[in-house]
């Protein structure tokens, strides 16, 4: 079963550098059509004005099907111990980073010791979506909503645009028109649009921090965040997806977490499954374990 161990182990595999999607430049036979990485530059020649208000289109990295991997932990501040890329914890978020095993980042452990929710399947959540293998992400929209459908793990999200307000958060969940909701793993998003070319979404009410992290270098977050996300329409193939959080229960202070121009691609590009499988995981992690062992043996 080569696909899904090839689709289980992307995000791990990612962390070497590999682009391990597999491409091409042309449709398929039969009219099945892959993902074109090999885009011309946008000039002032071919570029073409954005559509007023809509964020709809098949949208991926623009520079490209790595430039959303995310191994080294979020595109802002990546994890690789240099000062400018250190974050401002609080005392509780600095236990909390400690105490995550990750496979990536500057204080990565060998696979089979990481504590990662990601590597028993647990859903990823909002914001780590966002920062996970993102490729070709669908946009949808009515007056009501805004629908993201990210490739990983077939998840897809609602970002409400009817003007309800934004639940407030308290322990444990969140209170809507003063009744209590459950916390999930996307939380509760509600967005409006400020200008004709820039939508601006805010998520509460997030699953704790026992059961998500912010990235795959172990950075953590709390059921206290506020994510809010930007995502400005440049011109009709260029949208810039960026995204902040609040999280006083973990950072002293907001952050930008990532600012990731996106291109427009083929509305009809199919897509490979991308998959967690927890039987594949079991299969990778018995691979790299006993790889690691052979090493430490030598």
């Amino acid at each position: 079963m080569l696909r899904p161990l090839l689709a289980s182990m992307v995000g791990l595999v990612a962390a070497s550098g590999l682009a391990v999607e597999i491409v091409a430049q042309s449709p398929a036979p039969g009219g099945w059509l892959v993902p074109d990485w090999n885009k011309p530059p946008i000039t002032d020649a071919t570029r073409k004005p954005a559509p007023r208000r809509s964020l709809v289109g098949m949208w991926a990295p623009a520079g490209g099907p790595g430039a959303g991997t995310q191994a080294s932990g979020v595109l802002a501040k990546p994890n690789n111990g240099r000062p400018e890329n250190a974050l401002p914890y609080t005392p509780y978020g600095q236990e909390l980073y400690k105490s995550h095993r990750a496979l990536e980042g500057a204080d990565a452990v060998v696979a089979g010791q990481d504590n990662d929710p990601r590597n028993t399947c647990e859903p990823l959540g909002v914001p780590r979506y966002n920062h996970y293998n993102v490729r070709l992400t669908q946009f949808f929209q009515d007056e009501h909503k805004i629908v993201l459908l990210y490739h990983y793990d077939n998840r897809w999200r609602v970002i409400w645009t009817d003007g309800r307000e934004l639940p407030t958060v308290v322990d444990g969940g969140v209170l809507i028109g003063g009744e209590f909701r459950e916390q999930r793993f996307f939380g509760y998003s509600v967005g409006r649009w400020v200008d004709d070319y820039t939508f601006v979404a805010q998520t509460v009410g997030t699953m704790p921090e026992d059961r998500v992290w912010l990235d795959s270098t172990g950075r953590p977050i709390s059921d206290k965040v506020r994510v809010t996300e930007t995502f400005r329409r440049v011109d009709s193939d260029t949208l810039v997806w960026s995204e902040t959080i609040d999280d006083p229960k973990v950072y002293s202070q907001p952050w930008e977490t990532m600012r990731l121009p996106m291109r427009l691609h083929d509305p009809r590009t199919d897509l490979m499954e991308y998959y967690c499988s927890p039987s594949e995981q079991e299969n990778y992690n018995r691979i790299f374990e006993g790889t690691a062992k052979g090493k430490g043996a030598q």
